[in-house]
């Protein structure tokens, strides 16, 4: 890794170390654990960042967890690009991969690199995520030729919810399973730097990290992954509906605020907000001042017809 300045205020003078492609490789090779989380704005990639974690995902599903909608189809490019600008001023340690959301990569070849370039270019990003398998070889591997970072993701893609049927398990039949382990040879052929395997019995996720010279990242595969990531929402326990088997909550942010926010109210309401401690006064002479041509003011009001 190569060291470079901590440009985050405050930590002027400190040295971090970045998180590059190259560096993810070596750790599969060194057997050390990858951190992945998502994050979708600047304060919250900036804690992500500065925590330690390797890489940062500005993942579509910013869809669901910050914009309010059922699935991942709905996020569009402009949506991601903003996101994933906003993270990047967040984030000086961590590898930046951005999710590139459905219909941006699916229409044709020509357009998706295009778009790829945006990411790169207009977001900072330093690598993208595309779903799918062996159909997306030439993708990948065009990508890969024009110098843009590839992160791969098999098993549960979001983006098929509907040609799936739903967000299920997937590889749990002998024919699926197989599947998956070409899908993970080729996206690996093709020149993805990493792997996202989502929702895929553990026995296969194992085998397919094995096999793999590229490091697996995990979600709802077990713990024989290279790595694992999870939505922060999720993590935080900022996230509504059903939770997935998969999730672990390290926090409860959700009655955090609820409790701030039921607090604030109950302050404003009963006169208790602001306080003294929040509130600014003029300077003796200066108030003394004010209140003399205030009451003059009124003297002057009151003798008029």
């Amino acid at each position: 890794m190569s060291a470079v300045p901590n440009a985050h205020s405050g930590q002027s003078g400190r040295e971090t170390y970045k998180v590059t492609v190259p560096e993810i490789l070596k750790k599969k090779s060194r057997h050390e654990p990858i951190t992945c989380l998502t994050a979708y704005d600047y304060p919250t990639a900036r804690v992500v960042d500065e925590a330690g974690v390797d890489i940062i995902l500005v993942g579509d599903s910013l869809a669901m967890v910050v914009l309010g909608h059922h699935d991942t189809l709905a996020v569009t490019m402009d949506e991601m690009l903003h996101h994933t600008r906003a993270a990047r001023r967040g984030t000086q340690r961590a590898l930046l991969v951005a999710d590139m959301p459905f219909g941006s990569y699916q229409i044709d070849l020509t357009g998706a690199v295009a778009n790829a370039v945006r990411f790169v270019k207009e977001a900072g990003a330093e690598a993208v995520k595309i779903e799918g398998g062996e159909k997306r070889l030439e993708l990948i591997a065009r990508l890969a030729e024009n110098d843009i970072p590839v992160m791969g993701h098999v098993g549960l893609t979001p983006q098929s919810v509907h040609a799936l049927g739903g967000f299920k398990m997937q590889g749990k039949t002998l024919p699926a399973a197989e599947q998956l382990l070409r899908d993970a040879h080729a996206v690996e052929a093709a020149g993805a730097f990493s792997l996202v395997l989502e929702s895929i019995p553990a026995e296969v996720a194992e085998r397919i990290t094995a096999e793999l010279r590229i490091p697996t990242i995990g979600i709802g595969a077990g713990p024989g992954c290279d790595g694992q990531v999870l939505v922060l929402h999720d993590l935080m326990g900022l996230s509504f509906g059903v939770h997935p088997k998969f999730v672990r909550r390290y926090a409860d942010l959700r009655a955090a605020l609820d409790q701030a926010v039921r607090g604030f109210c109950t302050d404003v309401v009963k006169g208790g907000f602001p306080g003294e401690a929040e509130t600014t006064h003029l300077a003796a002479e200066v108030r003394e001042q004010w209140f003399t041509r205030q009451k003059a003011g009124l003297a002057r009001s009151s003798t008029r017809p």
